[in-house]
């Protein structure tokens, strides 16, 4: 073998040799002769030296050579997969709260009740509980409030709104820090309320197994998942200024003689404050997951329903 061949040989830009093969002139070997992505390519291919920047092959029995140009062009076209978004949920665009009152407008639907989904009106979300829709119940002169019921109801409602704001103001959950001191606190009005009725001698019963076993139910639900249990912390005041003020007017007009509770008295304007809390929520809800709002929405109709046997306590 000659000094030449054993050089290419022993040479790094080496890869594979296919035997047996004679060598090509001296001068396809220089790497200057080749430009980038050229190859020397003989009759036989018997010898395949390998570089990035070309490709000599040396044809057995033959001294010459040609050099031969592949196709050039650049790599084939990416072809973008198409994106697909994911088919929003109603309300989902404004918020965590707007959410939740498609859910509530969908449980009144579930009773024959339309609703035009497009509005925003406070009138809409005053129908939004299942609370108001035992009063509309009064349109059709089915709905007779008792006062032993409205009693067990301010009861069961005292000690839910107790629970509550004891839960955020006693937390260490940061979450629960922003919903301190909102102005819609229903829990010391109700004892007033219920104080007032004591002295016209009424007899005041005990929590009914509704509220207490909701009570233990948003207990234990603040302790595990601060999201769902705001989720019931809104809707109760949501339901209460919504339906439970129809409710309230209702008791007053047929039981009461037209005396207004406490239960209906806020020291500010009642919108305001409860749009305050709604933008909070919404604030928070904008870093929940999908998966967390899912839940957040199932919540949302749990708490409707458990409110709506509270006011049911009232007919009975």
């Amino acid at each position: 073998m000659s000094s030449m061949a054993k050089a290419v040989l022993q040479s790094p830009i080496h890869t594979s040799v296919s035997w047996p093969f004679s060598l090509p002139p001296p001068h396809l070997f220089r790497p200057s002769t080749l430009t980038t992505n050229q190859s020397m390519i003989g009759h036989g291919g018997a010898l395949i030296l390998r570089r990035s920047s070309f490709i000599i092959a040396a044809a057995s029995g033959s001294s010459s050579a040609s050099a031969v140009t592949p196709s050039s062009g650049s790599a084939p076209p990416v072809i973008k997969k198409r994106l697909r978004y994911r088919r929003q949920y109603p309300g989902e665009n404004v918020g965590i709260t707007e959410e939740m009152r498609f859910v509530a407008m969908r449980l009144r639907n579930i009773n024959g009740k339309k609703y035009n989904g497009n509005s925003d009106s406070e009138n809409e979300e005053s129908g939004a509980s299942e609370s108001e829709s035992e009063g509309d119940d009064d349109e059709s002169g089915t709905w007779k409030p008792s006062m032993e019921g409205f009693l067990k109801y301010l009861v069961d409602s005292q000690l839910v709104f107790n629970i509550i704001e004891r839960i955020v103001d006693e937390s260490d959950d940061v979450s629960y820090s922003y919903f301190r001191k909102t102005g819609l606190e229903r829990s010391e009005a109700i004892l007033k309320d219920l104080e007032w009725f004591r002295q016209k001698g009424m007899a005041i019963p005990e929590p009914t197994n509704v509220g207490v076993s909701y009570g233990k139910y948003l207990e234990e639900l603040a302790e595990k998942n601060a999201p769902m249990f705001l989720c019931h912390f809104y809707n109760i005041y949501f339901s209460h200024i919504s339906g439970g003020q129809i409710i309230a007017k209702q008791v007053s007009e047929n039981l009461l003689d037209g005396v207004e509770l406490e239960f209906c008295k806020w020291e500010a304007e009642v919108p305001e404050l409860l749009k305050g809390v709604r933008e909070k929520l919404n604030m928070l809800g904008e870093h929940w997951s999908r998966d967390v709002k899912n839940k957040c929405l199932r919540e949302a109709s749990k708490s409707f329903k458990l409110l709506g046997q509270l006011v049911r306590l009232i007919i009975l």
